[in-house]
Parts: structure tokens; C-alpha cells; sequence
């Protein structure tokens, strides 16, 4: 489970999708399926979660590595090169920006 805290020294990724509330669905199904069968079982991987918006035109996805280079593998696997193309077609955007925390309340 994703944790945010101030001192982890984890790698934080926040990828965002921008879709038509037509193909919302399909997308966050395919995400879930990827998360599901592959990513949350590749080295490094901490833990992730996946948001949709009221307007169903945004999913944003919350993900956690031990170490960045963890996740630049994971994206360079034939299998999530295949799967990344199948989102690319579902969506008019999506774009993984690594991240540090800063600061966390609560």
C-alpha cells in the first residue's frame, strides 16, 4: 500500500490520463488489469493507486518504487510496451512524472 510521508526514500510516479467519459471505463479496466497481472508483481514495486474523476475525463494514478530505476525497467518490458500502447489508444493523453514528497498532513 502506498505510503506518503516526508522521509521515505521511495520513488513516487503520478501518471495522469486524459480520456472521453466513454472510454473512462475501458481505460481504468485495463489499468486495473495491468496493475492485476503484471506491474504490482515487477522487482521494486511498493504499491499504487488508481482515481477517476466525477466528470469521468481524468484517471489519476498514484504509484510507489523502491528505486526509480525499479520503474524505468518495469516501462521497458516488451509486455508494459504492449500494454502502453493500448492505452495510448484509449485516451488522448497520459504522462508518468516522477515525483519526491515534500511535505504530508494527516
Amino acid at each position: 500500500m502506498p505510503s506518503i510521508a516526508k522521509d521515505n526514500d521511495f520513488q513516487t510516479v503520478i501518471t495522469t490520463f486524459e480520456m472521453t467519459p466513454g472510454t473512462a471505463h475501458d481505460l481504468m479496466e485495463a489499468l486495473t488489469d495491468a496493475y492485476a497481472e503484471f506491474i504490482s508483481k515487477q522487482p521494486g514495486f511498493i504499491g499504487a493507486g488508481l482515481h477517476i474523476n466525477d466528470a469521468q475525463t481524468r484517471i489519476a494514478n498514484y504509484s510507489q518504487w523502491e528505486r526509480r530505476e525499479d520503474f524505468q525497467a518495469m516501462l521497458r518490458t516488451p509486455e508494459m510496451r504492449e500494454r502502453n500502447r493500448k492505452f495510448a489508444g484509449m485516451c488522448k493523453s497520459f504522462e508518468p512524472v516522477m515525483y519526491d514528497v515534500v511535505e504530508a498532513f494527516g
